[in-house]
């Protein structure tokens, strides 16, 4: 096998993740919460063999399986005679099969989604197998549909339905479908980073920078999230745009975030009070002859 198959199969996403979280419970278990359980939601690229079979003890995965995946039933128990016991029973119906069958029964469950609470309609099959899980008891989820209309006189559409498992089987379902719901706002947080933050835009080429550079922004954006949660106060921050839904506002989005640290910064730069009186020797100044012109600076360097 050649150098670059080799790093090929050492670095790929799975490997690296299986790594990530037995270093992660590592930590926890030097922490002094070696008896705490802990919670990781990942998506279908992270469930496979590689990070299931690896998983340490006091570990529960949660992620999405394909709508077709072979489960089986736990086969009946070890017989005295000859040959290897079963590892897996009587093959299940897929999840497809399953969120169409009335065989299986609906449960509703609530859980937090989009800033408010929802209703869910699931199907839960509890101490099941799968051959990439080895000897490991799953949970299997199947949620319904959400319907939703995207305005008020629109026709009502339907969402794809979701297939998710768990290596714990007892865990509570309402606990199961919360977990994966919060994993949305990783998949917000790394959006951010990239469209409004900037990570992977630096021109730097060293291996060192590269790795660097990722993790300062990552650190960049969690202080800039928590100033923003130590304020408490959404009526500080700038107007809305008129495209904006009227609705209440109960948190404030990155970009709202930014904008208003600009807005702090340029007034704070600029001399100039935002409040009932306005130094007029600054606004009756020519522009060109201010001491520091630091409003246009960053209006014309802020892309």
């Amino acid at each position: 096998m050649s150098t670059y198959k080799k790093l090929q199969a050492q670095t790929k996403m799975s490997v690296v993740g299986a790594e990530r979280i037995q270093e992660l419970r590592e930590k926890l278990d030097t922490d002094g919460y070696e008896n705490r359980r802990l919670l990781i939601s990942v998506d279908g690229s992270y469930t496979n063999q590689t990070v299931i079979k690896a998983l340490p003890k006091q570990v529960t995965l949660i992620g999405r399986c394909r709508k077709d995946s072979k489960f089986y039933e736990i086969p009946p128990p070890a017989h005295k005679g000859r040959g290897r016991n079963k590892y897996y029973g009587q093959l299940l119906p897929t999840p497809e099969q399953i969120r169409q069958s009335d065989e299986y029964p609906w449960q509703q469950v609530k859980a937090w989604a989009s800033g408010s609470i929802h209703h869910f309609d699931v199907k839960v099959i509890r101490n099941i197998r799968w051959r990439k899980a080895g000897q490991r008891n799953l949970v299997l989820l199947v949620v319904r549909p959400i319907a939703y209309r995207p305005t008020r006189k629109s026709r009502l559409y339907y969402r794809q339905p979701a297939y998710l498992i768990a290596t714990d089987p007892d865990i509570p379902v309402n606990q199961l479908l919360q977990t994966y719901l919060w994993r949305w706002e990783i998949e917000v947080g790394f959006k951010d980073k990239k469209t409004l933050i900037g990570c992977g835009q630096a021109q730097i080429r060293k291996p060192e920078q590269v790795q660097q550079v990722p993790a300062f922004v990552t650190a960049c954006y969690a202080l800039l999230l928590l100033a923003s949660q130590k304020t408490k106060n959404v009526s500080n921050y700038l107007p809305t745009t008129k495209w904006y839904t009227p609705n209440k506002r109960t948190r404030n989005t990155t970009g709202d975030i930014i904008n208003m640290f600009r807005a702090q910064n340029w007034a704070k730069s600029t001399a100039i009070n935002f409040s009932h009186f306005v130094d007029k020797s600054n606004k009756n100044m020519n522009f060109q002859k201010l001491t520091n012109p630091a409003m246009a600076a960053m209006f014309y360097n802020r892309n």
